[in-house]
């Protein structure tokens, strides 16, 4: 009886996996988030997934006409009890740019992170804004 063919592959792929790992300790994983983008009648709504992020690492910033998003998370080396036998999950950073096609009203923009998933609603203007304005994360 032959041996799975499978099985050979996983086995393959995990040892390129554990060599990657050895050639960059400490990489920082980089990424954009997506999102989805409603036009409501008075206000846009900005929904965007972060899973794993706390509300004190994400960061938003309105320029303009555009809502800027970012998030940063590092793990700590330090463990309750045992040691790592793999370790992914040690920094990550995500960013993303969202076009408004309309001008909003910084002062009432509102930001709520629950269950990793963050809502921006920016309610919409009719003259334009100068300047950045940082929206706190509720």
């Amino acid at each position: 009886m032959r041996d799975n063919p499978f099985e050979e592959i996983e086995r393959m792929f995990e040892r390129m996996s554990e060599q990657f790992e050895e050639a960059q300790p400490g990489r920082m994983m980089t990424g954009t988030v997506l999102v989805d983008v409603e036009d409501r009648d008075d206000e846009f709504v900005v929904t965007a997934d972060l899973p794993g992020f706390d509300r004190e690492e994400i960061e938003l910033e309105l320029r303009d006409d555009t809502l800027e998003l970012s998030a940063s998370r590092e793990t700590t080396e330090e463990t309750e009890s045992g040691t790592f036998v793999r370790r992914e999950r040690r920094r990550s950073d995500v960013s993303r740019s969202v076009y408004l096609p309309e001008p909003v009203v910084a002062e009432e923009t509102t930001a709520v992170h629950e269950n990793g998933v963050l809502t921006v609603t920016l309610p919409k203007v009719t003259t334009e804004g100068s300047g950045g304005t940082d929206i706190p994360v509720s």
